[in-house]
């Protein structure tokens, strides 16, 4: 029998204040990679970079990935409807963030930190690469939590039902009620595919794995980043084809390409390119 989905997206009340599961899992993302990157920092991974230097750097790219992530989203996938409501620019705790916008935020604060410090940004670029992915899974996790970026209809044993995306006739019934109708089999064929938690896995913790034993040996320049790229460019082309592509935009080619295959290509490519190049760069510690 699937799961009924029936979590609250609001994790607390302060006062009027609500706190929003989606907004604890960005702060999760975000100490995290500080804890983890400061243990790098420590085991000399970035050459010359103090602990205070790399506060800095988590500074500037917690503006990258936050100011990245939501002009990306709106850019990519809906401007039609922020130009019609811009306030709703500022209600990220609803979701709305794009990896690829978030990717081109942060690259830019590294190339701005990297610029003061008088560093190669890809020296840069390779140490920050590992700590990216757990900030992925925990942004998939507070998708799955809003209910939100579902898969297709599934059949399997571990389906969910999102009230969302159910029919009318379903959508604004009471909880109790949908959970009777769910245990006499009438939302069964309403069931999807939890798409959320499939990135969760395949780009948070698979992709962490892989990048943090992977850099432990020295690598050439490149070839960090590179890796990321490509994991992250295959894995999400992949899981694209058992998600619902935005309502929005719909498939952009030949009844199944979707925007986020669309652009993950450029990033399998520039993997490929980086890893390619790394054969010929210089390695810039030794291994720990």
């Amino acid at each position: 029998m699937p799961l009924l989905h029936q979590i609250n997206p609001v994790a607390l009340h302060l006062g009027p204040l609500q706190v929003h599961w989606y907004g604890l899992m960005y702060l999760l993302a975000f100490a995290l990679a500080w804890w983890l990157g400061r243990r790098r920092i420590r085991a000399g991974f970035l050459p010359g970079v103090s602990e205070a230097g790399f506060g800095d750097l988590m500074f500037y790219g917690m503006l990258g990935v936050i100011l990245g992530g939501r002009i990306g989203y709106i850019l990519f996938y809906d401007l039609g409807t922020y130009l019609k409501h811009p306030l709703q620019v500022f209600e990220v705790w609803n979701g709305g963030m794009s990896f690829h916008g978030g990717l081109i935020g942060v690259m830019l604060a590294m190339w701005y930190w990297a610029r003061k410090q008088g560093m190669h940004f890809f020296d840069v670029a390779d140490f920050i690469a590992p700590l990216v992915p757990p900030g992925l899974g925990f942004g998939r996790i507070g998708n799955f939590i809003n209910g939100e970026l579902w898969g297709k209809l599934t059949d399997s044993g571990w389906g969910v039902v999102f009230p969302q995306s159910l029919p009318d006739q379903y959508r604004n019934l009471p909880a109790d009620q949908l959970q009777v109708l769910l245990g006499a089999g009438a939302l069964n064929p309403f069931a999807r595919h939890p798409s959320q938690l499939y990135e969760a896995f395949l780009e948070g913790l698979v992709m962490f794995l892989a990048l943090w034993f992977f850099s432990k040996k020295a690598r050439p320049r490149f070839a960090v980043s590179g890796m990321f790229l490509l994991l992250y460019g295959v894995f999400r082309f992949i899981i694209e084809f058992v998600r619902i592509p935005d309502e929005q935009l719909s498939y952009l080619a030949f009844g199944w390409l979707t925007m986020g295959q669309l652009l993950s290509v450029p990033l399998i490519l520039a993997g490929l390119f980086l890893l390619w190049k790394s054969h010929t760069a210089p390695t810039l510690r030794a291994s720990t």
